[in-house]
């Protein structure tokens, strides 16, 4: 968590606030996130204009005159729009603050959040340059998800969350995927028939969409922009579900370890 939902719906959110307006200040209170933030950024972004606001896998763009801000939530943030003056949290890690007396405020109890900022173009930065394709986008097809599982050993679900093959479908939403698609989350992905591939694609795309329509999902820390959860929690068939009842089939759902993951499915609607 955060996953692409969660980040596409903060990025709806902020957009309105933040395009064509100019960043004031960046104030750091915490530099210690998952990569420590530059002491030189606060100075390098004073100034400069937001063209708009974008979204690559699970970061978040800030496209400016001149770069880009890139922004990741880790696995507890949140960015929220507040007017400036508003009283900081406990684990407010940082404020961009804008001419509108506006802030984007960064909270993020576990730090693994970062911040960067490229004055080049944000596809070839290091974090984003080796990306998969994105699975709302017409490039994730049938054609393409067959062609990567084609003789490859690992867990499908493991296949869905390598960010080379796929981008953004985290542990939550692959889960939820591979239920709809009728296919248990331990199939080595090379099994799978073509039919199958199919059923996972149209899957991955309608959950993600259902997905970002109610917000993402809210389990312990996130928040949208406005300070709202998530909702697509009570939208979930098997994920942290353990033990009760299938919503298809009644039968119990069953969970697993994958790769230090927890992994869940109904044993009678997936094969």
């Amino acid at each position: 968590m955060p996953e692409l939902p969660e980040v596409e719906t903060t990025r709806r959110g902020i957009e309105p606030h933040v395009t064509g307006r100019t960043i004031v200040a960046l104030a750091v209170y915490e530099p210690r996130l998952r990569w420590p933030v530059p002491r030189s950024l606060p100075a390098q972004l004073a100034g400069r204009r937001i063209l708009g606001a974008g979204r690559r896998a699970k970061y978040l763009l800030l496209e400016l005159d001149g770069g880009t801000l890139i922004v990741h939530l880790g696995m507890s943030g949140s960015l929220r729009v507040l007017a400036a003056g508003e009283p900081r949290l406990r684990h407010d890690q940082y404020d961009l603050r804008l001419d509108s007396d506006r802030i984007l405020r960064f909270n993020d109890p576990r730090r693994f959040g970062s911040l960067h900022y490229t004055s080049g173009g944000a596809a070839q930065h290091p974090l984003l340059r080796h990306l998969a394709p994105e699975p709302l986008e017409a490039s994730f097809t049938t054609e393409y998800l067959w062609g990567v599982t084609r003789g490859r050993r690992l867990a499908i679900k493991q296949l869905l969350m390598n960010s080379r093959l796929v981008v953004g479908v985290g542990n939550i939403y692959a889960n939820e995927a591979l239920f709809r698609a009728r296919i248990r989350p331990g199939r080595e992905a090379r099994r799978l028939r073509r039919a199958e591939v199919a059923r996972l694609v149209q899957a991955v795309r309608t959950v993600l969409r259902q997905a970002i329509r109610v917000g993402g999902t809210t389990l312990r820390d996130y928040v949208g922009a406005d300070g709202s959860p998530g909702y697509f929690r009570q939208k979930l068939y098997v994920y942290e579900r353990a033990g009760q009842p299938c919503r298809v089939c009644s039968t119990p759902i069953r969970q697993r370890r994958q790769q230090g993951r927890s992994s869940y499915y109904c044993p009678a609607c997936q094969r």
